[in-house]
């Protein structure tokens, strides 16, 4: 299949949400966590990059949130996609999904990290939910706190949602958590050790966020995790 532009923003530093639809089908089937795999000649050479759907399934629709990876051969191709622009698709794929029967959770995302569960958000099925979420996303600056916005949104709308944003780099106005997603395990558990754990990010933020949950007393079961490297 091919999928089409239909137009991108930047929503922070070198960040892009990119809205694509696939004129091939009137529905794309999906769960919320699920990915998308690219493919273009650059260079002379097929180039495939997977990317995290952004958003529940809509239609024929689906979002991305992407960052400008430096001296990198895909990221900076897409960014200069102009609205009509097609590109190779393939997928959904993956198993990153909301566990069945979902109960009491906490998210952990960085940086672009917070694509999968922005999906999960606004999925009916888990917003009309009776579970708890809590939503633990951390960034370097407040300006990469992408989709804050509706996260308050939902924190101010849905019984038992939880918002808990980070930054490493605070400026003088912040009044917010401060430093790495790891420093505030223990607020998001609120002493609690019987919910499932869902973490997205880099290698090294996962891998930390894993091994610390562990000491805490949480079993490999309760990880569910993605690396976007």
């Amino acid at each position: 299949m091919r999928a089409r532009l239909i137009k991108s923003r930047e929503i922070g530093p070198e960040v892009r949400h990119f809205v694509f639809d696939v004129p091939a089908t009137d529905r794309l089937d999906f769960t919320p966590g699920q990915f998308v795999s690219f493919s273009q000649d650059i260079l002379g050479r097929t180039v495939t990059r997977a990317y995290s759907i952004a958003s529940a399934p809509a239609g024929s629709h689906f979002e991305l949130c992407l960052n400008r990876v430096k001296d990198g051969i895909f990221s900076p191709w897409l960014f200069e996609m102009q609205p009509g622009d097609t590109i190779e698709l393939q997928g959904p794929l993956g198993y990153f999904v909301p566990r069945e029967p979902f109960r009491d959770s906490i998210f952990v995302a960085t940086g672009t990290g917070i694509a999968p569960f922005r999906a999960c958000l606004q999925w009916p099925p888990m917003v009309g939910s009776a579970s708890a979420i809590t939503l633990l996303f951390g960034a370097r600056y407040q300006e990469g706190l992408v989709y804050c916005g509706e996260f308050e949104q939902l924190e101010r709308t849905r019984p038992r949602f939880r918002f808990m944003p980070t930054i490493t780099r605070p400026d003088a106005g912040w009044q917010g958590r401060t430093g790495w997603v790891q420093q505030h395990l223990d607020e998001a558990l609120a002493g609690r050790l019987d919910v499932d754990v869902y973490i997205c990010g880099l290698r090294a933020m996962v891998d930390d966020v894993r091994e610390n949950l562990k000491r805490k007393g949480l079993t490999r079961q309760q990880l569910i995790y993605e690396k976007y490297d």
